[in-house]
């Protein structure tokens, strides 16, 4: 009915429908983002990347200030199916990023995860380093217990704080005497 030359179109078009109806298995797992407003750093498209070693937290972060970023420290926690808070990692990491620019990071540090079916993952910036400043989330973990629970009407406020580590050393004026 078909002939040769139809009955050949006719598996082709049978094997691509096939092929675009199998999704590629990811090795990613995504990962929620609670946005604090006041911190000079965003997170966009943040994921966790499986590996022989565990899994690593892959994100873009964004500058929106006119200083550069030399590291964050975060909590990245499990939210289950009864919206209860289970800590997972909370850490520092170090990077360097320019006065409003972006950049795509793969931070270093295996993370061990087991997750659930009805699980989701919530990552939370607590605290941004400059060599100039730090900001600090006040109240981080209860911003992100009520976010679990449902809870958007707190809103983390952030401290700012001068770094008196990391700043570079000010310049001295020596006085000769004749």
């Amino acid at each position: 009915m078909f002939g040769k030359f139809g009955l050949l179109i006719l598996v082709s078009v049978a094997l691509s429908m096939a092929q675009l109806n199998v999704a590629p298995q990811s090795r990613d797992v995504p990962v929620e983002v609670f946005q604090v407003l006041d911190l000079p750093v965003d997170i966009h498209e943040a994921s966790l990347t499986k590996s022989e070693r565990g899994y690593f937290l892959k994100l873009s972060l964004g500058n929106s200030s006119d200083l550069r970023m030399i590291g964050l420290r975060y909590s990245l926690a499990l939210i289950d199916s009864r919206n209860q808070l289970q800590p997972l990692v909370n850490r520092i990491e170090g990077f360097s990023i320019p006065a409003y620019g972006t950049k795509t990071l793969t931070l270093k540090t295996p993370i061990r995860l087991r997750q659930k079916d009805g699980e989701r993952l919530i990552l939370m910036v607590e605290q941004v380093i400059s060599r100039e400043s730090i900001w600090e989330v006040v109240k981080a973990k209860d911003a992100l217990e009520a976010y679990a629970r449902g809870d958007y009407s707190v809103v983390p406020a952030v401290l700012r704080v001068a770094n008196q580590v990391d700043s570079p050393p000010r310049e001295r004026i020596i006085f000769r005497r004749n």
